[in-house]
């Protein structure tokens, strides 16, 4: 098992990489949230059973797109912009994945992914580790 300790310190690093970040979670390849957090002070727009529900159709989406992995290469991040946020879903190995939402106003979304999230994802994919 991965040490509590690293998952907490990881999802607190993610949430604090940029101020539009609205709430991270830290999933299984089931799809089950191990971790999650909210920016403080963030009056969320689902509850804890539609945030469950939504990893869980977010990993299912995740293992019919790795079908074409061969093809177009491996997922970088998915992203879905909504009227209220926008949401991302990034792999950081076949076992893990890490989900967040952004304010719907942030327009670098992906400049906020690629620069700040996927660093600290590849400082840390080596403690992602299934015994």
């Amino acid at each position: 098992m991965i040490p509590y300790e690293f998952i907490y310190s990881f999802i607190n690093s993610s949430l604090h990489l940029d101020k539009s970040i609205r709430w991270v979670g830290l999933t299984n390849r089931e799809g089950l949230i191990i971790n999650e957090k909210y920016r403080e002070d963030l009056h969320p727009l689902l509850t804890e059973e539609e945030n469950e529900e939504y990893a869980s159709n977010a990993i299912s989406r995740q293992k019919t797109r790795s079908k074409f992995e061969e093809k177009i290469g491996k997922l970088i991040y998915a992203f879905g912009k909504y009227e209220k946020l926008n949401r991302a879903t990034i792999p950081i190995n076949d076992n893990y994945f890490l989900l967040l939402s952004i304010d719907s106003e942030e327009l670098n979304f992906d400049k906020i992914i690629m620069d700040k999230v996927l660093p600290l994802i590849n400082e840390t994919k080596e403690k992602f580790v299934s015994i």
